[in-house]
């Protein structure tokens, strides 16, 4: 037996971003930079460890409108055209660094031969679709896939049982739709429990959640093992907490790995830096300034201004990715041996959440870090064992009955991110959807097939209405136009929805006609299919998820 063990899950969830109504969008952007700089990378690195017998093992949770948007014929074509426009500007880059004798040069390189080895798996290996790559990796025995809620909705602060259920019943469909088996464990959107989910998990047959540290440090009873241990609440649901120091060696803006002075600068892009001119050809239609992910900067300091940055230099940076990984191992060798000791003999498990973005996308070399992870974790010790929550629960090794108490993995633990001052005003419309979601699922049980129609994209709008990174991205002001008009834009399309669902009853009511002959107007007709071209996540949707639940 290891002296402990290791377990890596990292969090995939972008919001649902898709905008047919126009030729470029900037926030989908965010999709395409994770692509490019997250998932494509790990991709590659997960299937070369394995192809190489390393065996890499961690649980990924990809959530279900990460699932929807990697699987969309139109965002899949959209990229194809992103990363095939900024390989030809990479290209443009190596010769002009090239011909200049630039000392920015091994950058631009870099970037060519990056992108062209990301084009090729996009095109020819995974035929553009990243959730089959994804699959492949959980069917070879590198990844757990786990779920999530199904837009990211904020458990705590759904305001019915059934808008609860409909968030888990509705990732679960989804997960077995994208990848063909039942899910073991979920990530409950940011990290946010209170007492009476787990009921919700089991009748979804959902065996484990993640959590974040206090919701098992300051459960009852208190945990023998901290949050070195999972606990399983009282129905039997496992409960798996993240651990405070690698969070902290990874996430810390002042002890964390990724603000090395050799590590790329995040901040200083070609978008900006390079002339108008010459950017032009690549910029959106717009002609806007953006970052376009080419930089050419390294950290430096944490106090050096902007314009005085130094060159990026790749294998400096690559050498401490290694380094930083052996010192990572050394760490958690250290933190076992004296776990284990404090235990008494019961190995330790060390789980370590963090969102899969980092990797790449935050943290350029991250990727590069966990690649060495692993390949030192096999060769270069024997005392540490990766394994995912699944992996433990099958392992029969004795669990502690607790009640975990409420938690969230935002600022302060609790809820205040996603319930302040600053985005209160959601949730009055939020709940007012989420009653008349059931109200109407329970009033149309023998819908005909236009009913149907509205009462499937009346659950659609509510759940991208839900969706937690409205209201994070409000108190973080980043994007907190978008954010709102998002948020207002689906409460209202619901209501609209909700409007021709009345309308359309009243005069077959009133002329004794069966409902389900009711009709729209040719043009609600138009304004409903333009919203189910737009809003088209989960096509397999059953409104009917939204039916009262018998009270416990």
């Amino acid at each position: 037996m290891p002296a402990g063990y290791f377990s890596l899950i990292l969090h995939a969830h972008l919001p649902f971003v898709r905008h047919p109504e126009y030729p470029e969008f900037l926030e989908e952007d965010w999709l395409y930079e994770a692509i490019t700089e997250v998932y494509l990378p790990l991709i590659f690195i997960f299937q070369s460890l394995h192809e190489q017998d390393i065996k890499p093992r961690l649980a990924m949770n990809v959530s279900p409108p990460l699932c929807e948007m990697l699987a969309d014929p139109l965002l899949q074509e959209r990229y194809t055209r992103h990363i095939e426009n900024l390989l030809e500007l990479a290209r443009k880059e190596e010769h002009r660094t090239r011909k200049e004798d630039q000392p920015f040069h091994a950058a631009a390189k870099m970037y060519v031969e990056n992108l062209s080895a990301s084009l090729d798996l996009w095109n020819d290996r995974y035929n553009r679709n990243l959730v089959n790559a994804f699959r492949e990796l959980q069917d070879e025995g590198v990844l757990e896939i786990i779920t999530c809620c199904a837009t990211h909705g904020f458990l705590p602060l759904i305001s019915t049982r059934e808008s609860r259920r409909a968030q888990v019943e509705i990732a679960v469909a989804n997960y077995k739709k994208h990848f063909g088996r039942q899910p073991r464990g979920i990530w409950l959107a940011e990290c946010a429990y209170e007492p009476g989910v787990e009921g919700l998990l089991e009748a979804n047959g959902i065996e484990y959640f993640i959590s974040d540290t206090h919701a098992i440090l300051y459960g009852d009873p208190r945990p023998r093992y901290g949050v070195h241990a999972p606990v399983v609440c009282p129905n039997g649901t496992a409960v798996f907490a993240r651990d405070v120091d690698t969070s902290q060696q990874v996430w810390s803006a002042e002890i964390g790995y990724p603000g090395n002075d050799l590590y790329r600068e995040f901040y200083r892009d070609i978008g900006w830096d390079a002339p108008y001119e010459y950017l032009k050809p690549h910029l959106h239609s717009s002609g806007e300034r953006r970052h376009l992910g080419l930089k050419y900067h390294r950290i430096t300091g944490r106090d050096v201004p902007q314009n005085r940055k130094e060159p990026y230099i790749p294998a400096l940076a690559r050498d401490k990715a290694a380094e930083n990984a052996m010192h990572f191992i050394g760490e958690r060798i250290n933190q076992a041996h004296k776990l284990r000791e404090t235990f008494e003999g019961h190995p330790p498990l060390v789980v370590s959440p963090y969102d899969a973005e980092l990797y790449g996308h935050w943290w350029f070399e991250g990727p590069q870090f966990i690649d060495f992870f692993f390949r030192k974790i096999h060769f270069d010790q024997n005392e540490i064992e990766c394994i995912t929550p699944g992996d433990f629960l099958d392992s029969d090794l004795p669990i502690q009955v607790q009640r975990p108490t409420a938690s969230s993995w935002g600022e302060a633990g609790y809820y205040k991110v996603w319930i302040n001052e600053g985005n209160s005003w959601m949730y009055p419309y939020q709940h007012d959807a989420e009653r008349k979601m059931t109200q109407f699922a329970d009033r149309y049980r023998e819908p005909g097939d236009l009913e149907r129609r509205l009462l499937d994209q009346l659950a659609r709008e509510l759940l991208l209405a839900q969706s937690s990174d409205w209201a994070f991205q409000i108190y973080q002001g980043t994007t907190v136009e978008y954010s709102s008009r998002r948020f207002q834009s689906h409460i209202q399309r619901f209501n609209m929805l909700a409007e021709m669902l009345d309308q359309m009853q009243k005069p077959a009511r009133k002329q004794g006609r069966n409902t389900q002959d009711a009709v729209l107007t040719p043009a609600q007709l138009d304004l409903l299919a333009e919203i189910e071209s737009r809003d088209n996540i989960f096509a397999e949707i059953d409104y009917r998820v939204y039916c009262t639940v018998p009270a416990a």
